[in-house]
């Protein structure tokens, strides 16, 4: 069954809400037309995190920190958060909220292309959160697979485009063709990787979980 509205809002009035700073971080956005991750996925990452209790995660894709903070917050003790920006109007003010909220010291923001920095980065992460420019997945994906550690898992968000996805390309405007093959190939790659065991679930504009599986002792030649 596809949640439509109405079931959806009924679902979300469960949740238990966010910290005061965040809601108020959530109405700037909704003001200022800053596109932050949606109700329904905010309840996931809450529920990844209590469960996964990764110490080490990387975001790809701040735009005003909404949700770094969020993880920031319900992420164990101890986690240290690394996201990426290329957008130069949104740093400062990632940066701010950061600030703000006293997570300078949790939260590390690295400015510049992410194809570039993913490759710079060395070790490797527990939690690796994807919201970034849609388009761009695919070319992240190796440095992604790379720096993700076995038993960690992989989140991609808005992978449904809005429902695109399921569309011909034909049939999406010409200006969102790229896109939508681009992801199509990056949804094939992760469902069909050796590496990875992968879900595709149908919240908020669509997330991929993606877990990388353990090396086997027995698969291990000597």
């Amino acid at each position: 069954m596809i949640a439509d509205e109405r079931m959806t809002t009924f679902i979300q009035s469960f949740d238990k809400g966010n910290p005061l700073y965040l809601h108020e971080l959530e109405k700037y956005s909704k003001e200022t037309n800053v596109p932050i991750i949606r109700p329904q996925m905010q309840s996931l990452l809450k529920f990844l995190l209590a469960w996964g209790r990764p110490m080490k995660i990387l975001e790809v894709g701040t735009a005003i920190g909404f949700s770094a903070l969020l993880m920031s917050e319900y992420a164990p003790k101890g986690c240290h958060i690394t996201t990426i920006e290329k957008y130069e109007k949104r740093i400062p003010i990632a940066r701010e909220n950061f600030k703000k909220a006293n997570k300078e010291q949790e939260i590390t923001l690295l400015e510049g292309d992410a194809v570039e920095i993913l490759a710079g980065l060395e070790g490797t992460y527990d939690f690796i959160f994807m919201d970034a420019a849609k388009g761009q997945y695919i070319n992240f994906m190796p440095d992604i697979l790379r720096l993700l550690a076995p038993g960690g898992l992989l989140v991609s968000d808005n992978i449904l485009q809005d429902g695109d996805i399921v569309e011909s390309k034909y049939v999406v405007t010409r200006r969102n063709r790229t896109i939508h093959n681009r992801m199509r190939e990056y949804l094939y790659a992760l469902t069909h990787h050796d590496e990875l065991e992968t879900v595709i679930l149908p919240v908020a504009d669509g997330v991929t979980l993606s877990v990388k599986k353990a090396v086997d002792r027995e698969d291990v030649h000597e």
